[in-house]
């Protein structure tokens, strides 16, 4: 069985030709000039698909169905991204847009819980139940998977996790609250303080390894300097493992998952974050370290999460 997934962002257009398996047989991209309307956009999506059906030798009868993940609010029972704050999508039908090129099911959902539900079917998360997925990125964007369902809450926009907040007139967030978790725990969050850190210390290993231009920072700098025994770096390193570890035992307290996957740019650190962030979580846990279950992972499968977990849609939605 092949399906298309499609990974809808603000700067460009991703589409992948994905097997049964969650194997990418034909990937692609093109901008997505997001100062347009609707209609151009969706029009570039859907011969995207064509392109890559065509350089595969695919029909539309070869397609079981088209996902898509994309930014905002997305009513898959309708077929609508109701709102995206980045893309002039307000109440778009995407679904019979898309159908109007090629015929096949369409499935959709937000992008960061159709990343979820990639690593939930192909990666990270496949031999669990229950997963919540955490992209640390330019935000912190989220996903829950309960028994194997997406949970978006009744109006589909749930799930928003990197806007709950953590300090109560804590720094501004892009969101227009004040101390979301997204403003200490994504990379920009630690890059900002990198920053901050290096013009107060000139002496230290940060402003050295960005060759003094500190536009230059970004998330892998701290941890590089930290593990070669800076102490400028080392405070932002735990300042920054302090919050993430409360903002995922918060996570915790709320879903006892099996797994929490960790995505995005930080977590290429692999165990240099996740064994001092388990010691910090452990040290919040109610009722002591054996209570903690769920397991830490990074996440497995990169940039392709979103096309896979698109292409996957199907296994939550089609039902026949």
């Amino acid at each position: 069985m092949t399906s298309i997934g499609i990974d809808l962002g603000g700067t460009n257009i991703a589409a992948a030709i994905v097997d049964e398996e969650g194997k990418v047989l034909r990937q692609g991209s093109t901008p997505t000039l997001r100062e347009r309307e609707a209609g151009a956009i969706v029009g570039d999506m859907a011969m995207l698909c064509l392109d890559l059906m065509e350089k595969q030798g695919l029909q539309a009868g070869d397609i079981h169905s088209i996902g898509i993940g994309s930014p905002g609010i997305v009513d898959n029972d309708r077929g609508m991204v109701v709102y995206a704050n980045n893309l002039p999508f307000r109440e778009t039908d995407l679904r019979s847009a898309i159908q109007s090129y090629i015929n096949v099911p369409v499935y959709m959902g937000n992008d960061a819980n159709v990343a979820a539900y990639g690593e939930y079917s192909s990666g990270a998360g496949k031999i669990y139940d229950d997963l919540v997925a955490i992209t640390l990125g330019t935000g912190v964007g989220g996903g829950v998977i309960v028994h194997g369902e997406i949970i978006t809450g009744s109006f589909n926009a749930g799930a928003e996790l990197g806007h709950i907040v953590m300090k109560k007139g804590g720094n501004l967030c892009t969101c227009g609250r004040k101390g979301c978790w997204e403003t200490y725990s994504s990379a920009t969050a630690i890059i900002r303080d990198a920053r901050e850190a290096a013009k107060a210390h000139p002496e230290s290993l940060l402003n050295r390894l960005v060759g003094g231009d500190l536009e230059k920072m970004n998330a892998k700098v701290p941890f590089d300097a930290a593990q070669a025994g800076d102490p400028a770096a080392q405070a932002v390193v735990d300042s920054y493992i302090d919050d993430l570890a409360t903002g995922l035992m918060n996570i915790v307290n709320i879903f006892q998952p099996q797994v929490i996957v960790l995505g995005g740019g930080v977590s290429a650190q692999k165990d240099n974050l996740l064994v001092p962030l388990r010691e910090k979580m452990v040290g919040e846990t109610y009722g002591g370290e054996e209570m903690l279950k769920t397991v830490l992972k990074v996440a497995e499968l990169g940039n392709d999460a979103g096309l896979i977990g698109a292409a996957m849609l199907y296994r939550l939605y089609d039902k026949a």
